[in-house]
């Protein structure tokens, strides 16, 4: 599974953006999806991850204003980001974990930067 995602850029604090992860090859509906991001001097984090069926899970700095979805029809998994920061800048990964044959499996995209600066 390849993963592309699109949609970083330049916002002011209190803007929008809408990340999206496109994924090339089959993904399963059992399949974690999700969005990391790194920080200038930070470790990575999970932003939001999503299993087809149960409800997303935030870290607590984003709940109220960040968004996760996926299509498993359209192999696509986006991030709508509102009411922006600037703590919220950083690089942005999505992430697929597969569990198969015993083990599991990471895949990643190559990330997109989100800059919220006035």
């Amino acid at each position: 599974v390849q993963l592309q995602a699109s949609g970083g850029g330049l916002v002011q604090p209190g803007g929008s953006l809408r990340l999206s992860c496109a994924a090339s090859g089959r993904v399963l509906s059992s399949d974690i999806m999700g969005w990391f991001r790194l920080a200038p001097g930070k470790q990575r984090e999970l932003v939001a991850r999503i299993i087809s069926g149960s409800s997303p899970v935030y870290v607590e700095s984003v709940k109220g204003r960040f968004t996760i979805s996926r299509d498993n029809a359209k192999n696509t998994l986006d991030l709508q980001m509102n009411s922006l920061k600037p703590e919220d800048t950083a690089l942005y990964s999505c992430n697929l974990k597969r569990w198969w044959g015993g083990q599991w499996y990471d895949y990643w995209g190559q990330g997109t930067l989100v800059t919220v600066s006035s």
